[in-house]
């Protein structure tokens, strides 16, 4: 028989290394650049909508976000946006293509305790380049035996991987800071979600938590999940 659990699945940005926090201090950016034209409530909004607008062309990432960035200061401007503040934008999304990547608490240590005794796998979703920048800068590509960038989570996502790499979904577990990509579609396709919530969360990735499912779990920070895989083996 097969071991209950053979694959870990592992989320990248805001689960392995910090993320949100740049998005964040972008959109208070964005925010003063549009200042003159509706407050930052409204922008925001705007700037939500646009994004949920265009992900189905741009995928997920800096890149869309910075096109709906733009997008929006046209709507509010009815237009006349200066060329400066187009500049600004997109000033602001090469910065962001360009931020140090810092490792959140525990989760280095995690990764080399667990390669041991399980088969570690990367999945992660947004702009190729990004995220194979980031992962190369951050030191824990070797810790893994499988890397995937995807263009979303959903459980035909996670069978196919878990099926490829591992001994189906149902002996898989998926770590991450997104009830919605990483926990509740994995949960569906018959393995464990474990989500880790971050202090930061975008507005998109929100979703309730499934807490009456058998294979869903909750930790503070990645140092609790050999804790859970004791429990369930």
């Amino acid at each position: 028989m097969a071991k209950p659990l053979t694959t870990i699945g592992f989320d990248a940005d805001d689960t392995l290394w910090h993320n949100e926090r740049f998005f964040v201090l972008t959109q208070d950016r964005f925010a003063d650049l549009l200042r003159d034209h509706t407050d930052p409530s409204t922008l925001m909004e705007r700037l939500l909508n646009a994004e949920r607008r265009n992900i189905p062309h741009y995928g997920f990432g800096i890149k869309g976000f910075t096109l709906s960035m733009i997008e929006t200061a046209i709507e509010v401007t009815n237009g006349k946006v200066p060329a400066e503040v187009i500049s600004e934008i997109l000033d602001a999304g090469r910065e962001m293509l360009a931020h140090p990547v810092e490792l959140l608490p525990h989760a280095k240590d995690t990764l080399e305790v667990l390669r041991s005794h399980y088969k570690l796998v990367l999945i992660t979703k947004g702009d190729l380049l990004d995220q194979e920048r980031k992962l190369a800068e951050s030191g824990l590509r070797d810790l893994f035996e499988v890397i995937e960038i995807v263009s979303d989570k959903t459980p035909e996502v996670y069978h196919r991987i878990f099926d490829a790499y591992g001994d189906g979904a149902v002996h898989g577990m998926m770590v991450g800071n997104s009830v919605k990509s990483d926990v509740v579609p994995m949960v569906d396709a018959g393995g464990w979600g474990v989500h880790v919530p971050h202090g930061q969360t975008w507005a998109i990735e929100h979703a309730d938590t499934p807490d009456h499912a058998p294979r869903y779990r909750q930790i503070d920070n990645l140092s609790e999940l050999a804790r859970i895989l004791e429990q369930i083996i």
